[in-house]
C-alpha cells in the first residue's frame, strides 16, 4: 500500500461549502485504486470512507484510481496516514 496527503483549496461547492477547504489522505494500492480515504475539513468535519463504507450523506470513497505520478510528491508514510485514521477506527463522518 502507499499513503498521500494533499491539500485542495477549493470548496466542495455544495451545501456544505462552509465547512472550508480539506486535506485529503489516501491509502491506495501500487495502481492506484484507493481502499481508505480520510477528509479533514477546516471547520473540523472528518470524514473517513473505505469499502466497507463507501458512501453517506456527505460524500464517498472516491471510485477512480489516483494517477501515482501526480501523486508521488505528496506521499506520506504508514504511520502519518494513522495519525488521519487512528487503529480501530471505524468509517463515517466525525467531528461537528
Amino acid at each position: 500500500m502507499r499513503y498521500y496527503k494533499r491539500h485542495w483549496d477549493e470548496s466542495r461547492g455544495d451545501k456544505y461549502d462552509h465547512w472550508g477547504s480539506a486535506t485529503y489522505f489516501f491509502e491506495a494500492d501500487d495502481d492506484g485504486s484507493v481502499v481508505r480515504q480520510v477528509e479533514i475539513y477546516q471547520g473540523g468535519r472528518i470524514l473517513r470512507y473505505c469499502e466497507e463504507h463507501p458512501k453517506d450523506d456527505y460524500g464517498m470513497l472516491t471510485d477512480q484510481p489516483l494517477d501515482i505520478g501526480d501523486f508521488q510528491a505528496f506521499e506520506i508514510s504508514h504511520d502519518q496516514f494513522d495519525l488521519a485514521w487512528p487503529a480501530g477506527s471505524d468509517a463515517g463522518p466525525v467531528g461537528t
